[in-house]
């Protein structure tokens, strides 16, 4: 596969253009940005942040990795590398965005299977500076930057996909990043998602939503795809991995954590729905 530099950055401050000058991003109102020595660059600008430190934590950065990069979830990344790569002529230059990249596991799978003759342009970007220090320290190839999805550092219409795995769309700035004929990959949890963890740390189980149809502003939706598998977790350091790593670490009391904690091997139902939207021609 060939991995090249993303170069349509935008300035967080003012929309200008991001020029790249040695190890220092800049745009023409003299706004600049240091490429950091793990290789990112932060762009969330202290008046775009809800707390000091938003975004997962190390912890959860670290947990997650672990679970990823052990394989659980190669189904999910799979699926995601089919939709992604799904009719690209073979000599195309191919960009796209992560947005909400955690520590870059998802984009490490896509350039791992992308043909030979194929070009992606990769962006990751993550509100957690945890998560994209981690993802910048294990592959050097995509462009990595702190931001958020509510204000993407990315100049308009430059993208041809925008993943949004398990992660906080924001459908009008997808809209905007995204050329005519662009694809919204997006990831959710399906209802029988994880259902045997939540079953021993919650006394019950709310009733699940209807899955009701939605197309945001802009798109035409394609057919969905459910992903489902199992799992086998054979540790308690395993269990505690997956726990952390998901919102169910903060809304679990501490009697469910502790049922948790005390488990030695867990068989899990893994349920997602891959949802792709194909942005239209709104002129």
């Amino acid at each position: 596969m060939n991995i090249t530099p993303f170069r349509a950055l935008a300035c967080p401050l003012d929309g200008g253009r991001l020029h790249l000058n040695g190890a220092t991003w800049r745009c023409a109102a003299g706004h600049s940005f240091d490429v950091a020595s793990q290789g990112y660059v932060h762009l969330l600008p202290v008046q775009h942040k809800r707390s000091r430190d938003p975004g997962d934590s190390r912890d959860m950065v670290a947990a997650r990795r672990r679970h990823l990069n052990a394989g659980f979830y190669q189904p999910i990344a799979d699926a995601v590398s089919r939709a992604t790569l799904s009719a690209v002529p073979p000599a195309a230059t191919l960009s796209c965005l992560d947005a909400g990249c955690g520590e870059g596991y998802y984009l490490r799978q896509l350039a791992s299977c992308a043909s030979e003759t194929a070009t992606l342009a990769l962006l990751g970007l993550d509100i957690s500076k945890w998560a994209v220090q981690s993802a910048a320290r294990q592959d050097g190839r995509p462009n990595w930057v702190v931001g958020t999805n509510a204000n993407l550092p990315v100049q308009s219409g430059t993208l041809d996909r925008v993943l949004c795995l398990f992660g906080f769309p924001v459908y009008s700035e997808f809209a905007r990043v995204l050329d005519t004929g662009g694809k919204l990959i997006q990831v959710d949890a399906g209802p029988d998602h994880l259902r045997e963890l939540r079953e021993i740390i919650y006394p019950t189980l709310k009733p699940e939503r209807s899955a009701e149809a939605f197309t945001p502003p802009g798109f035409a939706a394609l057919p969905p795809e459910n992903v489902r598998f199992h799992i086998e977790l054979a540790s308690g350091e395993q269990i505690a991995d997956l726990l952390t790593m998901t919102p169910h670490l903060f809304r679990a009391s501490a009697e469910g954590r502790a049922r948790a904690a005390a488990l030695t091997a867990l068989a899990l139902t893994v349920d997602v729905r891959l949802t792709q939207f194909v942005r239209l021609d709104t002129a």
